[in-house]
């Protein structure tokens, strides 16, 4: 159910388009969107509603997405692990066709929401899954947890593990509470609830 209903792009101010179409833009480096982008026109829309916070929350956003120290799949393993955490249909669709961009398969995807101790992962990934489980359940990764991806990782690419994580919580939290609807283009994605 909507409770906060997106803005057709046309009742966008020509202020946001602009803002948009620069930040789509930039977060693909200038150039064309890859082939299978969906369009997150539903939560766009709602963001729309609050310009002054889109325009100072999307380019922090796009940092992570495109601008942070973790690789692409490790992000977006992170991303589809707090989308299934705190159940987020939209998040989960959409970083589910992210996801795929970027090379994971669609049993890793399905995998992901199986969390760290399913068969699959390296050592690794299953530390990657686990820290957005501790930080879920207790507000902080681990000590065993960080240790494992301290190995690997470096200062950045740890502050990227729990900012990544906390801001698509975020993100998720406010997509169920305002109730935005997944768009057609991503419905194919969403997850089976069990």
């Amino acid at each position: 159910m909507e409770r906060i209903p997106p803005l057709k792009p046309a009742e966008w101010s020509a202020e946001l388009r602009a803002f948009f179409a620069d930040f789509r833009s930039q977060v693909h480096h200038g150039g064309p969107a890859p082939a299978n982008t969906k369009s997150g026109t539903n939560l766009l829309g709602t963001l729309a509603r609050y310009p002054a916070f889109t325009m100072a929350f999307l380019p922090f956003n796009g940092h992570l997405l495109y601008g942070g120290k973790l690789s692409d799949r490790q992000r977006e393993m992170l991303i589809l692990r707090v989308a299934h955490l705190w159940e987020s249909d939209y998040e989960w669709a959409q970083h589910a066709v992210l996801g795929g961009n970027v090379g994971l398969s669609d049993e890793e995807i399905r995998r992901i929401a199986a969390g760290p101790d399913a068969t699959g992962w390296t050592p690794l990934e299953a530390a990657l899954l686990r820290a957005a489980d501790e930080l879920r359940e207790a507000g902080t990764v681990g000590e065993d947890t960080w240790q494992a991806l301290a190995g690997d990782f470096d200062e950045q690419q740890m502050m990227d593990i729990v900012f990544t994580v906390g801001t698509y919580a975020m993100l998720a939290m406010a997509m169920r509470s305002f109730g935005v609807r997944p768009d057609p283009d991503i419905e194919a994605y969403l997850p089976v609830r069990q």
